[in-house]
């Protein structure tokens, strides 16, 4: 296992990288000007299929640890429904109250602390139904947990595929071309295409590659071989800290006192949530 110095960089790395998810997502959303389902898929497999590509090269290699691969390609499905559940999220509800809500990942993991996450949840709901949230904040809350239900089953069996044998390098490449190759047929089913949009949208799938996909999702993979994936969670709940700031300096995008304060409680269960799974 390596030193704990170096674990706690490559976390801290990931959670500046992965904070600007969802600031990427806006980005993207307000130069196409399209709120569509359709383009919500073109982003989540966009994302995807970019980052495999830039692993693409390691495919030249013998794949070691083939014990690992079922778990690997399970988990990219489930890879894949989150982004399809959280990017969708953001087209329906604020930043703060999405990221908040997705990373709720150690009480579906443990569930402990899940009494006082659900409380910070309905306050989170609550507030978003005054206005303020988005276009349909209560569906997008609905949508980001669905995401952090997806993204927890990914952790644990990405940690069973590098238990397997697999390299963290090669899980995250099945994981990554799996994900996308699921997603990428998407987009036409709901009357949408690759075609056709600004090429700053282009510009913006490419930075949601490189930086939360290929720097903050691999940092926590990597980080999962190593600690329990209730701890690498436990890095992630700064996550929402980070993307609302950033909200705030690009967008004003300020949630009303109730969905902060329904923020703050839901992460304090996930924080209890936390230190019960270490236990």
């Amino acid at each position: 296992r390596p030193p704990g110095w170096k674990i706690a960089a490559v976390l801290l790395v990931g959670i500046l990288a992965i904070s600007f998810g969802s600031i990427l997502v806006r980005l993207a959303l307000r130069a196409s000007g399209d709120q569509s389902l359709a383009f919500s898929l073109v982003m989540s497999a966009g994302r995807l299929a970019l980052a495999a590509l830039l692993f693409a090269p390691g495919w030249t290699r013998p794949l070691e640890g083939r014990a690992g691969l079922p778990f690997a390609l399970a988990a990219g499905g489930f890879l894949a429904l989150h982004f399809a559940f959280w990017i969708t999220s953001l087209s329906y509800t604020s930043v703060a109250a999405s990221t908040a809500l997705v990373t709720t990942n150690p009480v579906w993991l443990t569930l402990r602390g899940g009494g006082v996450a659900l409380l910070g949840g309905v306050l989170i709901g609550l507030g978003d139904s005054e206005g303020g949230g988005g276009a349909n904040p209560l569906l997008g809350d609905f949508l980001a947990l669905l995401g952090a239900v997806a993204a927890s089953c990914y952790f644990l069996l990405g940690r069973e595929a590098q238990r397997r044998g697999l390299s963290t390098w090669a899980y995250v490449r099945v994981a990554y071309t799996a994900a996308a190759l699921l997603l990428l047929p998407l987009p036409y089913l709901f009357g949408g295409g690759y075609g056709g949009y600004p090429l700053e949208v282009y510009a913006y799938l490419l930075l949601m590659a490189l930086l939360p996909q290929l720097v903050g999702h691999t940092s926590f993979n990597w980080a999962t071989r190593h600690i329990p994936p209730v701890l690498v969670t436990l890095a992630i709940l700064f996550e929402p800290v980070g993307a609302s700031l950033l909200a705030y300096l690009l967008f004003g995008e300020l949630p009303g006192s109730r969905v902060l304060l329904g923020a703050l409680i839901l992460l304090v269960g996930v924080a209890l949530a936390v230190v019960g799974g270490r236990r």
